[in-house]
């Protein structure tokens, strides 16, 4: 198999996934919230602390960081809006894990 071949395959594959209900949920909420261009904004922000946070080397104080991360942010995730959406987003970043942990697998790809 040639790797056009193989690129045609993965272009069909993504529509798939683009297919899937996991994925068809996170646009529907992603588009919900984009009508509040506001709330967008602050969700944008609180994943972008959250991406950060998780992606800390520096160990010292962490858990107090976190802890005083999910404080701040706790009412804010009482939103319905904003807990609809993050829930989406949580189950199509676990899905596209799990098609790539399949994936490395099947090939041998250590």
């Amino acid at each position: 198999m040639s790797d056009t071949q193989i690129q045609e395959a993965t272009k069909k594959f993504a529509a798939f996934i683009q297919q899937s209900d996991t994925y068809q949920e996170y646009l529907f909420q992603r588009e919900k919230l984009k009508k509040q261009p506001e709330l967008y904004d602050k969700v944008n922000e609180y994943r972008q602390k959250n991406f950060d946070l998780q992606n800390e080397t520096d160990g010292e104080d962490l858990f107090d960081r976190i802890e005083a991360f999910q404080r701040e942010y706790a009412k804010f995730r009482e939103n319905p809006m904003v807990e609809d959406f993050l829930r989406a987003e949580l189950a199509f970043c676990r899905l596209m894990q799990d098609v790539n942990a399949l994936l490395t697998a099947e090939i041998d790809f250590e």
